[in-house]
């Protein structure tokens, strides 16, 4: 039985471990441990790399969405449009601000927010619904942007903030465009899973508005620009400086990174092709200019929860993303919503699974994983 983990961090971690260290030696002596150089060096890397004007540092990506989300003073009878079938932080900012997540049904082949839906959810809005309605948050799941153009149109037509959620998509690109440089902002995640993370917690909101930079700036340190004078009732959003240097080592590595996530991609495919498995199992599907790999997600027809057993049994590491979607958690019931709502989401929960992907994995170690599923289906 061969071991294949869903990530492998630790070789990573070698190859950049004196450099790492060297650094974080420097930051000892310093003792400067937040913001400071290391986090304007980092913002103004992300800011280029993102083809965005600005970047702010700030202490995860949950809490970027909570800034971008305060710096447009969304909050109680507020409505903000998003997905159910994504990750907690994306709906549970709206709520800590006051405001209501309002769900739209994804697209099955991509699983990002499908726009149809999004405009025929507006549609179906009475006039006080729909003159609550301060944001949508299209999440760029997986590592590929969601269809941001006609987004972007339906938000503008209503008057909508558009932030993206790219926190699985730092470096992916719709119509040659970076995500985070689309909307009106964009929110990135630092934590350790992620194609480009850190050591712990951190984030980065993005803009191209020079009065927003400003606002965030301002808000991530309790609404203070000047110490003890506050013009806001801002939070602690701060990144530290450990945070940010661990990052900028990484940045210098992440597209040769992302190649190898996607000619680990390209050999998922020619090898399910060969097993003879395409009747099986639906590989992701790449409608964008550059898909990031952030997870390489499987759909089954059937026995998804069997084929999970089966291949952890067998060593291969995998993970359901996700498995209840949020118009279905506990936490969100008081909105209302129920089973069949969202269809496509609630089906995207019950059949998919994320394989490993990560830059290290070996040709070895993809046989065997789409050899395990082979043996899965013709037993």
């Amino acid at each position: 039985m061969m071991n294949v983990p869903l990530l492998d961090l630790k070789p990573q971690y070698q190859l950049l471990k004196e450099e790492i260290l060297s650094v974080t030696e420097e930051i000892y002596e310093s003792q400067q441990f937040i913001l400071g150089p290391w986090v304007q060096r980092l913002e103004t890397r992300i800011a280029s790399y993102c083809q965005s004007a600005h970047a702010v540092g700030v202490s995860s990506g949950s809490d970027a969405l909570l800034l971008c989300l305060m710096a447009c003073g969304i909050g109680p009878g507020h409505g903000v449009l998003t997905t159910p079938y994504t990750f907690f932080a994306t709906a549970g900012s709206v709520v800590r601000t006051g405001a209501k997540p309002v769900f739209v049904d994804i697209d099955p082949q991509t699983y990002n927010i499908d726009p149809e839906q999004l405009a025929l959810q507006i549609d179906r809005m009475t006039d006080a619904e729909r003159s609550s309605l301060r944001a949508v948050i299209p999440v760029h799941l997986y590592g590929q942007c969601a269809e941001m153009a006609p987004i972007v149109r339906i938000a503008r037509q209503n008057r909508l903030v558009v932030i993206e959620d790219a926190a699985q998509a730092i470096g992916a690109e719709y119509q040659g465009r970076r995500a985070g440089s689309i909307g009106d902002f964009g929110c990135f995640s630092f934590f350790p899973s992620k194609n480009l993370g850190a050591f712990g917690d951190g984030g980065m909101v993005t803009t191209q508005d020079a009065e927003r930079f400003e606002r965030l700036c301002t808000l991530r340190n309790h609404g203070a620009q000047q110490k003890y004078y506050h013009q806001f009732v801002g939070g602690n959003f701060r990144l530290d400086a450990l945070q940010a240097a661990v990052v900028s080592i990484k940045l210098k590595y992440l597209d040769a990174w992302t190649w190898k996530r996607q000619q680990n991609a390209a050999r998922y495919r020619e090898l399910f092709e060969s097993a003879g498995l395409m009747d099986r199992v639906r590989l992701p599907l790449e409608n964008q200019s550059r898909h990031i790999y952030n997870q390489f997600v499987i759909r089954v027809s059937e026995g998804r929860d069997e084929l999970r057993r089966f291949l952890s049994e067998a060593g291969v590491g995998n993970e359901i993303y996700y498995p209840v979607p949020l118009h279905l958690q506990a936490c969100f019931s008081d909105l209302g919503y129920r089973p069949g709502d969202f269809p496509e989401s609630e089906k995207a929960a019950q059949s998919t699974l994320a394989l490993p992907v990560y830059p290290d994995l070996t040709e070895d170690q993809q046989a065997y994983v789409v050899d395990r599923i082979r043996a899965f289906y013709k037993a």
